[in-house]
């Protein structure tokens, strides 16, 4: 896989509460790199992950296919071992949480 460097801004508003970063569909798809910003932000506070494991999946709303490519491309650049994902990117958050612990995942991401 080759791995691309893309240079890119920061955005003021993604501030994640305790419920995560809540923002409606189109800001991730009409701000150029939303989503990518906030992934390796997440990414680039973490230590310990290389080789890990990662849990990503959603609720299946609009854009979760093209989100989970993204998410699955830069975990696999930044040195995850491997990612879960849930069977058509669907993965309730209980169900992302069970997987979690029952393959003693580093973590995941939930849209």
């Amino acid at each position: 896989m080759d791995i691309r460097t893309v240079a890119t801004t920061p955005y003021d508003d993604q501030r994640p509460g305790t419920s995560g970063l809540r923002k409606k569909t189109r800001v991730f798809l009409e701000k150029p790199n939303y989503l990518e910003n906030f992934v390796q932000s997440t990414f680039d506070s973490l230590d310990g992950f290389k080789g890990k494991t990662l849990v990503v999946g959603g609720d299946g709303r609009y854009g979760n296919k093209q989100a989970i490519q993204t998410i699955v491309k830069m975990a696999a650049a930044n040195g995850f071992g491997r990612v879960l994902v849930g069977k058509y990117g669907l993965l309730s958050t209980p169900a992302a949480s069970c997987v979690i612990r029952k393959y003693q995942a580093f973590g995941g991401f939930i849209l």
